[in-house]
């Protein structure tokens, strides 16, 4: 029999909530795993379905746009379900876009299957964020957010350096079917491990609509956009700014990106202990002290040591942005949270694009070596839409 509890029976003293976060970051892993994982697999890829590298790289720019679509089109499409119920389902069809990628016998059915997988990505984090945080005490929302998200960071680390060897060695095909095997565990984990949390009333679209418009919720999906958009604007370009600029030897790339997932993942969960503290102060500092950590990296690229260290830091600022992001969102819309919470996935890709498209222009017309200071100028739009709206509703209601 299923556990179910209405959801302010949760009880974060029940020794099944972490195994049961848990199942969350492992689905966050595996969509990790399967939106980067393909970076590495490009050659192998392209060479197998006899297309050109940058065919093969719309299989990326396919699956962005798919999630920016998808997140608030499938939650539309699916908010009368429980909550419960909607994890397992996006699971599924994660599992099932997947497993067509395993079977594929041509490029048309390989960019179906990463449209069909990236539908489930953004929908997904933002239900599984709304579940976490009402699997703890309210104190600790942001903490277990940032340990949903943490799946996506250990994956950089640990799943797409693992699925690229599985490719290499045993074929493109094989880090599909190891994706599609951690979608299977964390479905099984999900079903006997999260409990069914009763909703007081049945979702109103009109509702979640309304909170979606509302000008608070967009103006903190604006300023996360541009703090993804800040990150995507160096992190596309990474490599060569390594290897041209700082004179890296490529094969030490995958180390120095490692070392970056790890900086990744130490500001994830420092950056929800902060939100828990005091969400946005801590949101501002952090927006503030990524700006600084790019506009120095722009200027030490040349020391190997030094962009090391800023690399890393960056990596850590960068992600600690990300909990307290998410937390102001379902905050503000907490009337009707989950369109909100899974258009926030929506808009941190389009920042991802728009990032990737400015770090290109820069490096056409300015150079490698400016990319980090823009991103630290996009990064700055994000400081002014948290001070903009931390000033609209904290400091107003004090003043009412």
């Amino acid at each position: 029999m299923q556990p179910s509890v209405t959801q302010e029976q949760v009880s974060p003293q029940n020794d099944r909530f972490p195994a049961a976060l848990f199942c969350l970051t492992a689905g966050a892993f595996a969509i990790g795993m399967t939106e980067f994982v393909i970076m590495g697999l490009l050659p192998n890829v392209a060479s197998d379905l006899q297309v050109t590298i940058p065919q093969a790289g719309q299989l990326i720019t396919s699956y962005a746009l798919g999630v920016a679509v998808g997140a608030p089109v499938l939650t539309v499409l699916t908010h009368r379900i429980p909550q419960k119920q909607l994890l397992c389902l996006l699971m599924i069809i994660f599992i099932l876009g997947n497993a067509l990628a395993v079977i594929a016998p041509n490029y048309s059915l390989l960019m179906a299957s990463r449209l069909v997988t990236a539908l489930a990505h953004g929908t997904f984090l933002g239900a599984s964020s709304l579940i976490a945080a009402r699997l703890v005490r309210p104190e600790k929302r942001a903490s277990a957010v940032s340990m949903v998200l943490a799946g996506l960071t250990i994956a950089n680390i640990i799943g797409v350096p693992f699925g690229t060897f599985i490719g290499q060695y045993l074929g493109w095909r094989a880090s599909f079917g190891a994706i599609t095997i951690m979608g299977m565990i964390s479905l099984v984990g999900i079903f006997f491990l999260i409990p069914k949390i009763e909703q007081s009333g049945p979702s109103s679209l009109a509702k979640e609509f309304r909170s979606l418009i509302n000008p608070q919720v967009l103006l903190i999906l604006f300023t996360g956009a541009f703090g993804c958009g800040s990150m995507f604007t160096v992190f596309t370009y990474i490599t060569p700014l390594l290897t041209d600029v700082s004179g890296f030897q490529e094969h030490s790339v995958t180390w120095i990106l490692v070392m970056f997932g790890v900086g990744v993942t130490l500001g994830n969960i420092i950056g929800g202990k902060l939100a828990d503290w005091k969400l946005m102060p801590s949101l501002i500092v952090t927006f503030t002290i990524l700006v600084i950590l790019l506009v120095i990296l722009s200027t030490v690229l040349h020391n190997q040591i030094l962009t090391l260290l800023f690399v890393f830091l960056w990596g850590a600022a960068a992600f600690g942005i990300m909990p307290g992001i998410q937390i102001r969102i379902m905050n503000l819309a907490h009337e009707a949270p989950r369109l909100a919470a899974t258009s926030s996935h929506s808009a941190l890709n389009l920042g991802n694009a728009g990032g990737a498209f400015l770090g290109g222009i820069v490096i056409t017309h300015l150079g490698l070596p400016y990319v980090p200071l823009i991103g630290g100028a996009v990064a700055v739009v994000g400081i002014l839409g948290s001070i903009l709206s931390y000033y609209l509703v904290e400091k107003r209601a004090l003043v009412k």
